[in-house]
């Protein structure tokens, strides 16, 4: 059977952590290990800081997360109406950050391709930014 939350909150950056804690909690159901559920936590932290920091910058937004569970895959939307992306494929390269005067790793994507099985990005300059994540957490037996 399948289950699915929504969740929908202002782009305030103390709300990264309340977005990694709602889906590590929702993808408690699907028995992931330690290692799995760390992994996702990380790839949500990376998706919801890029939606507030470079989706709305200083601007008030609201960021949109869905969770999705069937079987034993997590999916991950994270969806921000903000700037959008110019060069979808520029902004996935590791090191390449579009606020290189602040302390920003240009990591992001990169680190959500490392942490989770898929990722898709969806994207258009003023219209914002989606980005779908896809996890199986591997059960022994």
């Amino acid at each position: 059977m399948k289950n699915y939350l929504y969740a929908s909150f202002p782009s305030l950056t103390c709300n990264e952590s309340l977005a990694r804690g709602v889906c590590a909690q929702f993808a408690i159901m699907l028995d992931p290990t330690v290692e799995e559920l760390s992994d996702v936590r990380t790839a949500v932290s990376e998706a919801v800081t890029n939606a507030i920091i470079h989706g709305y910058g200083n601007a008030d937004g609201q960021v949109v997360m869905e969770l999705e569970a069937e079987d034993d895959m997590l999916t991950v939307t994270v969806r921000d109406t903000g700037r959008g992306i110019e060069d979808i494929e520029l902004a996935r390269r590791p090191f390449y950050t579009s606020k290189p005067g602040e302390e920003r790793s240009g990591m992001g994507f990169a680190v959500m391709e490392a942490f989770m099985d898929s990722v898709e990005v969806e994207s258009a300059p003023g219209r914002g930014t989606t980005v779908i994540m896809r996890k199986r957490f591997l059960r022994d037996g």
